[in-house]
């Protein structure tokens, strides 16, 4: 479904149409949930994440431009609500380490789902070793495919940081690589 088809089906799900926000939902909770799952290691945080992008997609519906795609859109209130969580996540994350301390239980840091390769497993491990800051540049120039400017755009940061974000994750991921005997080439 394009963007042209998910506007009006978006405004009758701010009107109360459940069937039209199930669409809206089906058409891209993959990709939601995907990009969240680059940038968040925990299952369950996870999912509260991608509940809180639809949200305040809901929510802030009124602010978007049409004049610009809806996945951009979509896409910053997913960074958005990531760095959120982020924000507040310090006193979760004691609090996880504190019960994992006590109860000897090892979380499950990947989802099977969206790991179906080893080249994807390895790969994402990597990627997971990045800092966020460097981790998101990555996610949105090259699993979504946007422009440096329009990472700048969405994470409202100059395009020459994005330009040197990029080429510092790209040169960890490289030099991780060669360090674990991997053959992947990194751009």
């Amino acid at each position: 479904m394009n963007d042209k088809e998910l506007i009006p089906l978006l405004r009758n799900a701010t009107l109360g149409d459940e069937s039209a926000f199930q669409l809206v939902y089906q058409a891209t909770h993959q990709d939601v949930y995907r990009t969240v799952a680059f940038l968040v290691y925990n299952k369950q945080d996870i999912e509260d994440i991608v509940n809180e992008v639809y949200l305040r997609m809901w929510r802030s519906f009124h602010t978007y431009d049409s004049s610009r795609p809806f996945r951009f859109w979509l896409h910053g209130i997913t960074v958005h609500q990531v760095q959120d969580w982020k924000r507040k996540a310090w006193r979760r994350i004691r609090l996880l380490e504190r019960n994992r301390q006590t109860t000897g239980e090892a979380i499950d840091w990947t989802d099977k789902t969206v790991l179906q390769s080893e080249m994807q497993h390895e790969l994402f491990s990597h990627v997971r070793q990045l800092s966020y800051k460097l981790r998101v540049v990555i996610i949105l120039r090259y699993l979504h495919d946007y422009t440096l400017e329009e990472i700048a755009a969405m994470l409202q940061i100059p395009v020459g940081t994005v330009k040197s974000r990029q080429h510092l994750a790209l040169k960890e991921l490289r030099n991780r690589f060669k360090s674990t005997g991997g053959d992947a080439y990194v751009y």
